[in-house]
């Protein structure tokens, strides 16, 4: 069950570090159409679109990627916790 946990663990910072990188992106324009932009969108926009129903923008600034990292973070974390009993 620890490899479990491990595995996802190392999912998790992977998908965090995308998200992170799917985010860098919007500040150059046109970097969505590259094949790293259009390979990004298919990995983390399925994650994103149930989350910008939430309409988490604010000031101009979409804090949806944020929402995503944070319920990431908060499974894994429940996960580690379900492991210990």
């Amino acid at each position: 069950m620890f490899l479990v946990y491990i595995i996802l663990v190392r999912l998790v910072r992977v998908y965090s570090t995308l998200l992170v990188i799917y985010a860098l992106l919007s500040w150059f324009p046109g970097a969505y159409q590259t094949k790293l932009g259009q390979v990004l969108v298919a990995i983390v926009e399925p994650t994103l679109a149930p989350f910008r129903r939430l309409r988490l923008q604010f000031g101009g600034i979409d804090f949806t990627i944020v929402a995503v990292f944070l319920v990431l973070q908060l499974l894994l974390r429940l996960f580690s916790y379900l492991l210990l009993f």
